[in-house]
C-alpha cells in the first residue's frame, strides 16, 4: 500500500481546486488561466482581496470591465488573481 496517494476530488490535479464562480453572472472560470474546456486560451480572472474570503469575490474580465474594476461589496480595486504568461522575446 502507497501512503499518499490521492484519488479522485482529492487529487492534486482535480479541477475543482482551482474553479471559481463569477459573482456577477455565474460563469465558471479557473483561476489557473486557461479557460475551461478551451485549450491554449488565456482568461483573466479579478478579485477583490478584502472581499475573496468572505464573499467568494471573483470576476470575470466582462464583468471587472463594467464595474470600472472595483469591487460592489466594499469598493475596493480588483486585482488579477490568474497567472499571466510571461511575454515572448
Amino acid at each position: 500500500m502507497t501512503i499518499g496517494l490521492l484519488k479522485g476530488t482529492n487529487s492534486w490535479g482535480h479541477i475543482g481546486w482551482v474553479t471559481v464562480y463569477c459573482r456577477v453572472c455565474g460563469r465558471r472560470l479557473s483561476l489557473t488561466g486557461q479557460k475551461p474546456g478551451a485549450a491554449r486560451k488565456v482568461e483573466v480572472v479579478y478579485y477583490c482581496p478584502k472581499c475573496a474570503e468572505k464573499y467568494e469575490a471573483y470576476f470575470c474580465a466582462a464583468d471587472a470591465r463594467a464595474l470600472k474594476y472595483r469591487c460592489p461589496f466594499c469598493g475596493g480595486r480588483l486585482e488579477i488573481a490568474s497567472p499571466l504568461p510571461a511575454p515572448q522575446r
